[in-house]
Parts: C-alpha cells; sequence; structure tokens
C-alpha cells in the first residue's frame, strides 16, 4: 500500500506591512460576517418554508449578492465560495450526527475571535505562492494587498493545491495544500517492530529479536496545568469586553498554543525515529472514542467513579493517540514500509499469552502479565505489543513453534 498520493500541510508564517495587515483584517471580518449570513440564511429558510438549502443555492445568492452590492465583489469569489463550503460541511456533520444519534451540535455563529481564516482554491486564483530555494521561506501575492514575506521551511515541496489564510495570537500564518511529486522518507535499518500504547508509558516497543524498549509519556497536561488554570482565573476575574480581558485570554491562547505546539513535536520526533528505524511497524487499531466516553451515565442511572474516569479521559487525549497512529503511519509508508493495524476486538492482545496465546481477562490496574496455563510473565504491555508483533508476523497470537510454514497476518 503506498501514500504516495496523498497531500500534505505546509504551514508559513506571515509578515504583513501594516497597512496589509488591515487589510488582511478587513478579509476576515467579510469572511466571518458572509459565514454568519449564511447560516442566518439557512435557518430562516428552515422556519418559514421547512425546507433546507444546498451549498449551490447559497453559491447562487452570493452571485446576485456580488451583483447588487459593489461591496461584496471586492473579495475573491472563489474563496467566498470556500467559507460557504465550510458551513455547508458543518450542516453535513450536523445531520449525519442525529442519523447516528450522537449529539447533534447544530452549526454556531461565529464571533471573530472564534473565526480562524479563510480559504483560497485553486493556485493562481486571487493568491500565488512563490518559494525560495528548497522551499525555505517564501513570497505570496495575494489580490489587493500585493507581495507579503513567508518565513518556514516545507519538509519537501510539490504542487501547490489550494491555501489558508489563518489568524492566531496576533498572527498571521498561510497554510498550503501541496502535492508531494515524490515522496522519500530515508530508512537506516530493516527491522519488524510492534508497539502498544499507553498512558502510564507512551509507547511499550516490542522488536522482531524480541527487545523491548519504552517510549516515556511526558505527560504536557501535568507540567503545563498550574500555569493554565492561573490564566484561566485570570480571564475570568476579568470584565467581559474589556481590553483586559481580551489581553489576558490571548495570553491563555497561547499558553495553550505551546502546550500543544510541544506536544506535536515530541510526537513528530518519535514517530519519525521509528520509521527510520523499522521496515514493519505493528500497532494494534485504537478506537479513541469509545476509550474516552464519559461515565456520568444519565439522570436516572448515574454512572460511577465518574471523576476518576474524566481524569483518565483527559490524560488519554493529552497523548493524541489518534495524531500518533497518523503520523506513524504516513511515515512508515514514506519510507516503502510495512504499516499493520492488529484487530484489537479479535486479537484482544491485552488478555492474551504472547508464549501459548492463552486467553484470560485482566482488570486495568493488573500491570503485569502472568499466564495461567504456560506461566508466562512480564510486563503486560509489553507482553500485548509481543502479541500484536507475533501477529504481523506469524498470523498467530503466539510464534510458531519451528517447522511451521508462518503466514503473515497482514495477508
Amino acid at each position: 500500500m503506498s501514500d504516495s498520493n496523498s497531500k500534505r500541510k505546509v504551514t508559513y508564517r506571515l509578515y504583513p506591512t501594516p497597512r496589509q495587515s488591515e487589510l488582511l483584517e478587513a478579509l476576515l471580518r467579510h469572511h466571518q460576517q458572509l459565514y454568519n449570513a449564511a447560516l442566518e440564511e439557512r435557518i430562516s429558510a428552515w422556519q418559514k418554508a421547512g425546507k433546507s438549502i444546498s451549498y449551490a443555492d447559497q453559491c447562487a445568492s452570493l452571485t446576485q449578492l456580488r451583483n447588487e452590492l459593489p461591496e461584496w465583489a471586492t473579495a475573491n469569489c472563489s474563496s467566498q465560495q470556500m467559507t460557504l463550503r465550510r458551513l455547508d460541511k458543518a450542516y453535513q456533520a450536523f445531520f449525519r450526527r442525529v442519523k447516528k444519534g450522537e449529539k447533534p451540535g447544530f452549526p454556531r455563529f461565529k464571533s471573530l475571535s472564534r473565526f480562524p481564516g479563510f480559504a483560497f482554491k485553486s493556485h493562481g486564483d486571487g493568491w500565488k505562492f512563490t518559494p525560495c530555494d528548497k522551499w525555505k521561506h517564501g513570497t505570496l501575492r495575494m489580490s489587493g494587498l500585493g507581495h507579503i514575506a513567508c518565513r518556514g521551511r516545507a519538509r519537501q515541496g510539490g504542487r501547490i493545491c489550494a491555501s489558508d489564510i489563518l489568524y492566531r495570537d496576533g498572527e498571521w500564518f498561510l497554510s498550503l495544500t501541496v502535492a508531494p511529486t515524490q515522496i522519500v522518507r530515508e530508512r537506516v535499518a530493516h527491522n519488524a517492530i510492534a508497539l502498544d500504547w499507553g498512558v502510564e508509558t507512551l509507547l511499550s516497543c516490542v522488536d522482531e529479536s524480541g527487545v523491548t524498549s519504552e517510549v516515556e509519556n511526558p505527560r504536557w497536561h501535568q507540567l503545563s496545568k498550574d500555569r493554565i488554570a492561573a490564566l484561566q482565573q485570570l480571564v475570568a476575574r476579568k470584565k467581559r469586553g474589556s481590553n483586559r480581558r481580551k489581553v489576558a485570554a490571548r495570553q491563555l491562547r497561547r499558553a495553550l498554543g505551546e502546550q500543544a505546539r510541544r506536544r506535536l513535536d515530541h510526537l513528530h520526533k518519535e514517530t519519525h525515529s521509528i520509521a527510520r528505524q523499522n521496515a514493519l511497524v505493528a500497532m494494534e487499531d485504537l478506537t479513541i472514542k469509545n476509550m474516552t466516553r464519559s461515565a456520568k451515565g444519565t439522570v436516572e442511572e448515574p454512572g460511577k467513579n465518574v471523576a476518576q474516569k474524566a481524569g483518565l479521559n483527559r490524560e488519554i487525549l493529552d497523548t493524541a493517540p489518534a495524531l500518533l497512529m497518523q503520523l506513524l503511519r504516513y511515515k512508515v509508508l514514506e519510507t516503502g514500509g510495512m504499516w499493520v493495524e492488529a484487530p484489537t476486538k479479535k486479537l484482544k492482545p491485552g488478555q492474551t499469552c504472547p508464549a501459548c496465546g492463552h486467553r484470560v481477562k485482566k482488570a486495568l490496574p493488573e500491570r503485569i502479565h502472568r499466564c495461567t496455563s504456560c506461566g508466562h510473565t512480564e510486563p503486560r504491555d509489553t507482553a500485548s505489543a509481543r502479541v500484536v508483533l507475533n501477529w504481523a508476523l506469524y498470523g498467530t497470537p503466539y510464534k510458531p513453534s519451528p517447522g511451521r510454514e508462518p503466514s503473515r497476518g497482514m495477508a
């Protein structure tokens, strides 16, 4: 399986002049107002006629609006359509959740502080990005704004497909969608390894020679929770709408952003190292939504240990397991390696012995695997990783005896 045709995101920091900053802020406000107006149109259509209007209907309304009001024709039409498309996706997600019986989450009106930015379609349609040598830094040309300096570096360039102009904490960013012409990531070894994700230890690793290793959990939330709690209290004490509250809110967003960037940087480095050292990487399929489900229950049947489960959910999400698997998958495939996801429900790695395949249910606090059938004993996380590795290599949860023809689990 190859991931060479997938697209990538590349982010650059923008350095506009004061005048360009004013124009960018005006564009951001324009798209925020367009989003809210389109949402109001959809709500009114449902209240008056009992039917929902489509993205195509709103594009027709936009064309009429641009013809009747010249101020709405100043922005790029394709960019305005991308804002309408964004609202349409929010509606589609709403109807999908309703159909599945989940919490609906109806699309909300966006204040300017909660509107992240606006997008452009095809490269050259009102905008053009020119990278410098080896895609380090570059220049963005926008219609009506001129040339804006960009700083940053892409690991690999390619064909530019689309872009987003983002505004965060007083700073502007350019997020490019790039289709690499050829993805190449170096691999220096050809080992096979299995990983078991956890909270106490981020990753427990077992390779084909039986060597075990661990990647510690940095616990980013624990490191910065006191500072973030103090900033949250500072925001809560300020009067709504005041400049002091805006300053405090900006400090809080920056602290949260710093925590997120440190987490992402750590995951990028660890997954790069794993992909670089191994030709086969196996990991059990994780259902994050089920793992982090609330324990509060209902009014009629309240749950138990609600506070403890909420704390565990916070620690689980702090490790970003879904992002971890996403990064690992595409990096392994970029090296030409093999990525294997073991079926958790079928294999049950945490309950299966890697030496004989005997299965016994274990409680979550039980951290040592002790097989009642063959006597095999080792830490539960490494035992789970060994089960996944055996399944990926031999098609069984335990290593077959010599002379048996192995059947690879990924076949």
